[in-house]
């Protein structure tokens, strides 16, 4: 996940200011330098008495001066510090949303939490956290906004898709991901490829409140850190549309996905995905689910790969790395608080690749999204 956040900033806006952060920079660098000499220069030359000709007749007078002088100089430094950094926030769309302010979520302020970046310091950015994936119009927004964020974790979803649009519609996005689970209704009759492209909808499988599906033939999947798209191929082969999540970490990855006549989406898993709810017949996950060993990163990617599935769809995780037998039991706990109905359950492990003698274990799981009204 390490290298995932350091490719981020390739390309963007945020980025792309950092030219006029530079140049902020170094303006105020050489302000500082310059009042900073001028301050010295009259420290060391100013006498209180003009018409005495021994500036050392008097010691303890010019070095309390001096003193006084580089204090002058010290606080000065220490403000235009404070409000460089100010200004590098606001040019680089940091702190826009403030979490002081009153009547708050909790949530919401919990989502927006930084993260350090696992690998440390961008080298070429000069970025050292992860920024949360809110929009930063939203500030526009912040009451709805709390609104939208205000909910029971762990419970059911408020039927709020017009909540959620109107913040859309206001350049709220993307929009938090949230801990809740999404309405769902059993939507029974669905047909398969290609019959499902022309038969008419019945009414009875829609919903005006919040789209949900019931059990049905697999269409239509998502496939989070896919790599060179082998398993979309491979489920296009099977008359099933995947696409495919990837960023284009070490090699091109999308464009080889896209020339295989496959969709790549190129987006980090910090993102809300930009699905409607209940969608999906199948989510298929790897290790790269893995949100660089963050317990609260990966609870809000689960609750947000839950939103996304239908009523009755498959979650596959597919050999997904647990580094010790406690991180499994984790992630297990995890999964059983979905009430997922276990189709698959495999643990394996083997031997470590680099001669410790330490047992990898990797966790592969087919997992049905219950019905929840």
């Amino acid at each position: 996940m390490g290298s995932v956040s350091l490719k981020i900033g390739d390309g963007t806006a945020r980025f792309k200011r950092a030219t006029l952060c530079s140049s902020a920079i170094n303006i105020l660098m050489l302000f500082s330098v310059i009042t900073t000499n001028l301050f010295a220069l009259y420290a060391f030359n100013f006498s209180p008495d003009h018409r005495l000709n021994n500036p050392f007749r008097h010691p303890h007078k010019n070095i309390s001066l001096i003193s006084e002088q580089v204090s002058l100089i010290i606080k000065q430094i220490d403000s235009s510090q404070r409000k460089l950094a100010q200004m590098e926030k606001q040019l680089l769309g940091y702190d826009t949303l403030d979490l002081s302010r009153p009547n708050l979520a909790a949530e919401l302020k919990l989502f927006l939490q930084h993260h350090q970046l696992p690998l440390g310091k961008d080298s070429r950015t000069g970025i050292t956290e992860m920024v949360a994936s809110v929009g930063h119009s939203c500030e526009k927004s912040a009451d709805l906004l709390s609104q939208y964020m205000s909910y029971k974790v762990s419970g059911p979803c408020p039927d709020d898709w017009s909540l959620a649009q109107k913040l859309i519609l206001k350049g709220c996005e993307p929009l938090p991901r949230r801990r809740c689970f999404a309405k769902t209704v059993p939507k029974p009759g669905l047909t398969s490829l290609p019959v499902s492209l022309w038969k008419p909808v019945n009414d009875k499988i829609v919903t005006w409140t919040g789209l949900a599906m019931g059990n049905g033939g697999i269409r239509i999947g998502f496939d989070i850190g896919g790599g060179s798209g082998t398993f979309a191929a491979r489920m296009s082969e099977r008359n099933v549309t995947v696409i495919t999540n990837t960023l284009n970490v070490d090699a091109p990855f999308s464009e080889f996905i896209a020339a295989r006549g496959l969709f790549p989406l190129f987006l980090s898993l910090d993102h809300r995905f930009p699905f409607y709810d209940n969608v999906f017949d199948l989510v298929h996950a790897t290790s790269g689910l893995d949100v660089g060993g963050k317990p609260e990163k990966l609870e809000f990617l689960m609750f947000d790969i839950d939103r996304i599935l239908r009523a009755g769809g498959l979650f596959w995780l597919d050999n997904f790395y647990c580094s010790d037998d406690e991180k499994k039991k984790a992630l297990t706990r995890l999964i059983e608080r979905f009430g997922y109905k276990k189709l698959k359950w495999v643990v394996g492990e083997k031997t470590d690749a680099a001669g410790s003698g330490k047992p990898e274990i990797y966790l592969s799981a087919v997992l049905q999204k219950p019905v929840r009204i």
